[in-house]
């Protein structure tokens, strides 16, 4: 099923890292599959409830007509996807969404926008929306591309506590799936984001064609960073009829599972986020994830501009599994 070498052993349980190396990975992922799930389950138990996940409801407060062209995006200018491009919300519109997703159960509520990188202007009226969220109780993301110092400065007096700006893939393979950006622009925006002391939401996708060493080497690149994200959303490639990554090979989804238990291991405390792509998994693979240590979903009927579960299902699943939704907290105290 994998090219990773057979380990000889089984990895012991690892203190929080920021060195690991690339053969200890591989080593990982080619560990027995039960033996890689009870390592991961082990370390989640660690740091946090077992029986917890953390909501999140993610709208797209700015849709299409993005100048950049990720192959596996239909919001990009370059395709048909059938995507009508809308202008930047009224604040009015997005609270009324933020209030919706809180009486449903979220903890958080997150604001995408399909911008290479905003303008100043623009700015001004996600405050807004950050600042009404924030109101309501609940906590505040959003992912608007690239930024400058003073936009990152500004959102993080504006009171947000989360920004998502995904790595997608290992370097090697980034510019397979993006040409309009380099893997060192989202690093640097990244770092931006760190140092103006905002929380970093931060994953990839996978089932994008890339090989067995891109997705250890996304892990590791997040996994080694100086601090770790709090948030790792791994998304499944959603495939979407107009964009270049349509007719993709589909993962096996026991590669995904794993790439979940993996990420789990190497990022102990942070919350790893079952995100785009649950829509066509079903209810027993979503069940291993979260023994695999997936410990954060995307709740709703739309991620963006893709379909993703309904409430009601989410919830019927969370009943049968005697899962509860909790809170937002980076881990628990030892």
């Amino acid at each position: 099923m994998s090219a990773y070498p057979a380990p000889n052993r089984i990895p012991a349980a690892p203190a929080l890292r920021h060195d690991w190396r690339l053969d200890e990975v591989q080593a990982l992922f080619a560990l027995p599959f039960l033996d890689l799930i009870y390592q991961a389950q082990t370390i989640h138990r660690e740091h946090f409830d077992p029986n917890e996940v953390q909501v999140s409801s993610l709208l797209s407060i700015k849709t299409g007509s993005c100048s950049e062209d990720c192959g596996y995006c239909p919001q990009s200018a370059r395709y048909d996807a059938g995507v009508a491009p809308e202008a930047l919300m009224p604040v009015e519109t997005v609270l009324l969404a933020a209030q919706k997703a809180k009486k449903e159960g979220a903890s958080r509520f997150c604001m995408g926008a399909a911008w290479r990188r905003p303008k100043d202007k623009d700015i001004d009226r996600v405050i807004e929306m950050v600042q009404g969220v924030k109101a309501l109780g609940m906590e505040t993301c959003v992912t608007l591309g690239m930024l400058t110092d003073e936009q990152t400065a500004r959102l993080k007096e504006g009171g947000l506590d989360y920004y998502n700006h995904n790595l997608d893939t290992s370097e090697e393979y980034y510019s397979e799936i993006i040409t309009t950006r380099t893997y060192q622009d989202r690093l640097d925006t990244l770092e931006r984001v760190r140092s103006a002391g905002i929380n970093v939401c931060c994953g990839g996708i996978v089932g994008m064609g890339e090989s067995d060493d891109d997705r250890t080497k996304l892990l590791i690149e997040l996994a080694n960073m100086p601090k770790h994200p709090e948030s790792v959303p791994i998304n499944m490639l959603v495939q979407v009829e107009g964009t270049p990554l349509m007719g993709t090979a589909p993962l096996d989804p026991l590669i995904f599972i794993r790439t979940i238990a993996v990420a789990r291991i190497l990022m102990p405390k942070s919350r790893v986020r079952l995100s785009a792509g649950r829509n066509s998994m079903s209810d027993e693979m979503q069940t291993l994830c979260f023994l695999a240590g997936a410990n954060s979903i995307f709740y709703g009927d739309k991620l963006l501009t893709t379909e993703n579960p309904m409430t009601l299902r989410d919830r019927t699943l969370f009943e049968r599994l005697g899962l509860h939704m909790g809170g937002s907290s980076y881990a628990r105290p030892a």
